[in-house]
């Protein structure tokens, strides 16, 4: 069983404030299922309270809670449950492979950084209203929490993420097949993970989820070892999920072409995503892992 890193906190306080004001966006859910652009989704048809969220411009302010405004001098909405918000799904890699680096840098580890992710993609869910499903994932069992909503379900999330382990093998069709089938409402769902599936295979899992409604997004993380790796001479490499071992010698050459395949084998994913309408973001360890949030999922539409 792989030892999780001990880290700082997974949602710093700065990032936090960063993150409030937005939004999760799906476009291409399936009608019925959400109407696009959430900020014209009608709001307050239902008696049910849900949560509260900031005033953002555009707001219908007949949708303002006063009270809340007169004590805290702060524009607060409220959201009543409605069965056309956003259902977030957001699945993360906790297979082996996952624990990279073992040693060294801890704020590069992957499971780390995808917990990160996940953790500020579901703060920004749980604090906009959606209807939040969080699964971790991989062959020695699958994590669920949810579906949750509202800001009460913030440290229940980030007790559940923080507690979860790399371990084992994952087969991302077989679990991105199976999530298809089990998840009622389709929704926005973003994929967390090193993309290290038995054969590499992903298109089953991909087709299957985009068949049911959901607009699908991977984030693929890999360290920065696994993208210019700092070896040479004669090695002995170990599969840490198969334990498959293969001896080789590294050296410029063969350096060379392992560049060339990880690039082919990314601009490939990239394609096979934009030929489906899926959303592609490739990621390294050594970027601040909240630039996808603020930054690239904004340019994408998914964020707002």
């Amino acid at each position: 069983m792989s030892q999780q890193v001990e880290t700082p906190p997974l949602l710093p306080e700065g990032i936090r404030r960063r993150l409030e004001p937005l939004m999760l966006v799906a476009k291409k859910v399936r009608v019925g299922a959400i109407k696009g652009d959430r900020r014209s989704i009608k709001r307050g048809t239902s008696i049910e309270f849900a949560d509260y969220r900031n005033y953002v411009a555009g707001d219908d302010l007949r949708q303002l809670d006063w009270n809340i405004y007169a004590r805290l001098e702060r524009p607060y909405i409220k959201l009543l449950e409605d069965e056309e918000d956003l259902a977030a799904h957001l699945i993360f890699d906790a297979s082996a492979s996952m624990d990279f680096p073992p040693e060294g840098e801890p704020e590069q580890h992957k499971l780390l950084y995808a917990k990160r992710i996940i953790a500020g993609l579901a703060y920004v869910s749980l604090t906009s209203g959606d209807r939040l499903t969080l699964t971790a994932i991989n062959d020695r069992r699958l994590a669920t929490f949810g579906p949750a909503r509202g800001r009460a379900q913030i440290i229940p999330m980030l007790r559940f993420v923080s507690d979860i382990a790399a371990d084992g093998i994952t087969d991302l069709d077989s679990a991105l097949s199976d999530y298809a089938i089990r998840a009622r409402r389709p929704g926005l769902t973003i994929i967390v993970s090193d993309m290290f599936s038995l054969e590499g295979a992903y298109l089953d899992g991909l087709n299957a989820l985009l068949s049911r409604g959901h607009e699908v997004a991977f984030a693929h993380v890999l360290a920065p070892e696994e993208v210019r790796p700092p070896v040479a001479g004669d090695l002995s490499l170990v599969d840490v999920e198969t334990e498959l071992q293969q001896e080789v010698t590294v050296d410029g050459a063969m350096l060379g072409l392992y560049q060339q395949r990880l690039a082919a084998w990314r601009a490939d994913i990239r394609e096979e995503c934009l030929r489906r309408g899926a959303h592609y973001f490739p990621l390294e360890t050594d970027a601040p892992w909240e630039r996808l949030i603020l930054s690239d999922m904004r340019r994408a539409g998914l964020v707002k």
